[in-house]
């Protein structure tokens, strides 16, 4: 499965943080039915039987809605449930080696904040970017700001799609416009909201603006 631009328009992120009284499905599925167009499982403190679980019900869940299903960091989970794509960071596995673990079909995402990381993940075979923090993040403490010029920088430095994450919101997503991203990539700004269908609605709707002008 090959990465369309299209796919990376409203990429969505899991964080098992505002679950409450729901199951991580019941939400993902909420952001499918918004019009998220692919999904990353993110976990950081399960356990590996139980992310698998989670993994496997995440990808049929996706399967239904046609949307391609990404694991974020653990290669070889994302083999072990025949995952669409894994999405690797800098402090991760080297993208060369996750391309040559994972084979050529599989979706690989790659994590950068400069031109140098970004052309260095293309030229190892990665076939999209995540870049950022575009804007400060309260979901990953470590994120580095990342410029709009630094941004757009990238987008004219690649030939592969460049998504933009970290604090993205329905109030600053128009500022994106001009950088050449072809989508964002969020967390909280889903996930957070008290109704999640509605909240995909709204962003697919102010991104496909934003990445048209």
């Amino acid at each position: 499965m090959k990465c369309d631009k299209k796919d990376l328009l409203l990429y969505a992120v899991t964080d098992r943080a505002w679950l409450g009284e729901r199951t991580l499905k019941e939400q993902v599925e909420d952001s499918l039915k918004g019009g998220a167009t692919m999904i990353q499982i993110r976990e950081k403190h399960l356990d590996r039987d139980a992310f698998l679980t989670e993994a496997l019900e995440l990808k049929a869940l996706c399967n239904q809605y046609s949307v391609p299903f990404l694991v974020n960091d653990d290669v070889d989970l994302a083999v072990e449930v025949g995952a669409d794509g894994v999405h690797v960071g800098q402090h991760d596995m080297e993208a060369g080696q996750v391309r040559s673990k994972v084979g050529p079909d599989m979706i690989l995402g790659v994590s950068a904040q400069t031109v140098e990381q970004a052309l260095r993940a293309q030229e190892a075979g990665a076939d999209y970017l995540g870049v950022g923090a575009v804007f400060p993040t309260g979901t990953k403490d470590d994120a580095d700001a990342v410029s709009y010029d630094t941004l757009r920088d990238i987008c004219q430095a690649v030939d592969i799609p460049v998504v933009a994450i970290g604090g993205i919101t329905k109030d600053n997503v128009s500022s994106l416009s001009g950088s050449g991203i072809c989508g964002i990539a969020v967390v909280s700004a889903l996930y957070a909201q008290r109704d999640i269908e509605a909240a995909a609605r709204e962003l697919l709707a102010l991104t496909k603006e934003m990445v048209a002008q």
